[in-house]
């Protein structure tokens, strides 16, 4: 009898696992937390959402990073882009509105995965990196020092100027509630920051999100919501369907 019971229970942990491989999705790892994995040794630095595409051809969801990293013992900033890297539907969903913003950051070793603008949480308003300059009505806006002076550019900035007004409320307002700034135009229509916002669309290099008609953007935002959806769902029935199983495993091999 009680051979039976252990062979029950082994019966009802393979069906539980097969249930687990067959029904659920498959599980796809974040290229991002690749990324700061690779850099788990250098201890500050930025991964800003590039570019983002959905390739029709090979139904896939893509992202490109811009990574800028300060290496060990160095206090000169290197700038480098990754290629196109596959994403699942649930995390393009989730970052859908972020490009062009900083989507993790690292300083002095710890990791923040904060969604902020390009540079707000780590080289604006930090004095290693530049100061606040005051206009002559009074507005201040952030200069950095001639060593940094790329990082305008990088950040895609270019010749727009960095108000103490914006960074301020993002850090006073935003940061430390983990709320997602996006800030306003000068005209106050719109959004600054962000895929829809004037500096993602104003960038000196076009992107190929940018390059799409809204057609296309539509759809894919459509589309993308629904197989997060699903994939959620998905997970939701697997999770229940362990638990049922696990309990029914139990209670077969009692005493």
């Amino acid at each position: 009898m009680k051979q039976f019971y252990r062979a029950l229970g082994l019966g009802a942990l393979v069906l539980l696992i097969q249930a687990c491989t067959s029904q659920g999705p498959s599980f796809r790892k974040n290229p991002v937390d690749d990324l700061i994995k690779d850099m788990t040794e250098v201890p500050d630095f930025s991964i800003i959402l590039y570019d983002m595409n959905f390739d029709e051809q090979s139904e896939q969801y893509q992202h490109q990073y811009r990574i800028l990293k300060e290496p060990q013992g160095s206090d000169s900033i290197l700038s480098e882009t990754t290629g196109w890297l596959q994403v699942s539907p649930e995390y393009f969903n989730e970052q859908v509105d972020n490009m062009g913003m900083t989507i993790v950051s690292k300083t002095n070793g710890t990791v923040d995965k904060k969604v902020s603008p390009p540079g707000y949480n780590q080289y604006v308003g930090n004095e290693k990196y530049g100061q606040w300059r005051q206009q002559s009505d009074g507005s201040s806006f952030w200069e950095f020092y001639g060593k940094y002076a790329f990082l305008r550019s990088v950040l895609g900035f270019g010749y727009s100027p960095i108000y103490y007004g914006g960074w301020y409320d993002y850090r006073r307002n935003y940061y430390p509630y983990g709320r997602t700034y996006y800030g306003t135009t000068s005209s106050g229509r719109g959004n600054r920051f962000g895929t829809t916002g004037s500096h993602n669309s104003s960038r000196s290099t076009a992107s190929t999100w940018n390059s799409k008609d809204q057609s296309f953007k539509n759809r894919v935002r459509s589309r993308v919501q629904r197989s997060a959806s699903r994939s959620r769902t998905n997970r939701s029935g697997s999770r229940y369907r362990s638990g049922s199983s696990s309990r029914g495993r139990g209670f077969g091999g009692g005493k």
